[in-house]
């Protein structure tokens, strides 16, 4: 056992899967973080040259391609993507459009089909958008030449939940952009579980200022309010890596803000239902409820179907959350997690896309279930998350204030550095 910053922790260093050891913080200067990189249409374009086109992204689940000749399509600013399984297995991705005439080759979402072919006249492509076919080809004097009438292929790769694309097509392998990600995240075996949920809300509200508003801790106890008695939002070990970082927040037991770490209330026998202790049967305070979730996950884990030997002990109760760059969060807990994208609207930086994937992992010997579809809506048109909602309230807000002529930018404290460290590779890239 280690103590951080007043919380115990239970993670062996030696032994634990994912390394657990805190990275060096880095030294990134404490003046304010100019809010114009949030409301400026001349940035917006900036980063979609420098970053956006320069980076991995996630364009779909693996189970969006499960078989062969499925395909997604993903959008991305105004770029429209087509994601495919083919017939040898190999996924790939090339852009939505026919090189005829500029029609798109892809009319539908997602599907199951050996070709596309053009609504418009017929040209059509296999699944690795290869040209296979030209309607009266003879009629064209100057040739219609497979090689250069291909669509434009991606570089396109697997890893995790996910099928990664980048639109720059002399990018380093997925492997090496994630750096540390793959062996901090594999112990989880991501294909053990199954997704529950698919949703895209439209924010009002700059891609940045929701990846912000994930990337610290320093709001929970004034947006989160209920679940300060389970979440210890102040003894957060933060980590950050070349491009990446990630946060460990312990859950289970309060908030070290709270003067009451005793009472036990229905905060706290929820999460212990939860995780399947009947607090009737728990004899301690507040602050051991951690430890005792811990303990009993771990001696019920075979009984209960679950194989927890990768995992240390602190991640059967708390948050492991992972920020990708530059717009990808994957928020971890023992039974189920999150995965959230943060997309820019395709024309106003006072919008963004905010899709959300969630998982549960599966029993063994079970059968995963089906993932309902796909829904697609504005914020406040109808309930997905009260935690989410909470957050988008605020950077609804904030994305006002930053227009506000007296506002001078961001000052930001040390609980805070996920999100300065955040923008120093945001400008590492825009150089």
């Amino acid at each position: 056992m280690t103590v951080y910053r007043g919380i115990e922790r239970f993670a062996d260093p030696v032994n634990s899967k994912t390394p657990v050891d805190k990275a060096p913080d880095p030294q990134l200067g404490t003046d304010f973080i100019d809010h114009e990189r949030y409301i400026s249409p001349e940035f917006a374009k900036h980063e979609w040259d420098r970053v956006w086109t320069k980076t991995w992204l996630i364009g779909a689940d693996i189970d969006d391609l499960s078989h062969p000749g499925d395909f997604i399509v993903t959008e991305l600013g105004r770029q429209s993507i087509v994601l495919t399984r083919d017939e040898d297995g190999g996924v790939n991705a090339f852009f939505n459009v026919c090189s005829h005439r500029g029609n798109q080759v892809a009319c539908e979402a997602s599907g199951n089909q050996k070709a596309f072919r053009c609504s418009y006249h017929a040209w059509t492509y296999n699944l690795r958008g290869e040209l296979i076919n030209v309607p009266d080809q003879e009629s064209f004097t100057q040739g219609a030449p497979r090689e250069k009438l291909s669509i434009q292929k991606l570089p396109c790769a697997e890893w995790g939940r996910w099928v990664w694309f980048s639109l720059d097509p002399d990018i380093e392998p997925l492997k090496e952009f994630l750096g540390p990600i793959p062996e901090h995240l594999d112990p989880y075996h991501f294909d053990r579980w199954a997704r529950t949920e698919h949703i895209t809300v439209e924010w009002d509200c700059n891609w940045k200022t929701c990846v912000d508003a994930f990337n610290e801790s320093y709001h929970v106890l004034e947006t989160h309010p209920q679940i300060q008695r389970v979440c210890d939002e102040y003894n957060v070990q933060i980590d950050c890596y070349e491009k990446h970082s990630r946060y460990l927040i312990p859950f289970g037991s309060p908030s070290s803000h709270l003067k009451d770490d005793k009472t036990i209330d229905d905060s706290n026998r929820g999460w212990m239902l939860a995780s399947g202790l009947n607090p009737d049967d728990y004899e301690g305070d507040a602050a051991g409820v951690r430890r005792a979730l811990q303990l009993h996950i771990r001696e019920s884990a075979l009984e209960d179907g679950y194989d927890f030997s990768d995992m240390n002990d602190d991640q059967l109760t708390d948050d492991y959350h992972y920020f990708v760059f530059p717009n990808v969060t994957v928020n971890l807990f023992h039974t189920r997690f999150s995965m959230f994208r943060q997309r820019p609207h395709e024309t106003d930086p006072n919008k963004m896309y905010f899709d959300l994937m969630s998982y549960e992992l599966t029993p063994m010997g079970s059968d995963k279930p089906e993932c309902p579809p796909h829904r697609q809506f504005k914020n406040g048109d109808e309930p997905y998350n009260v935690v989410y909602e909470q957050d988008a309230a605020n950077c609804e807000k904030q994305q006002k204030g930053f227009h506000q002529i007296g506002f001078r930018g961001m000052w930001i404290s040390d609980q805070e550095l996920r999100v300065r460290h955040l923008h120093k590779v945001l400008d590492d890239f825009m150089v």
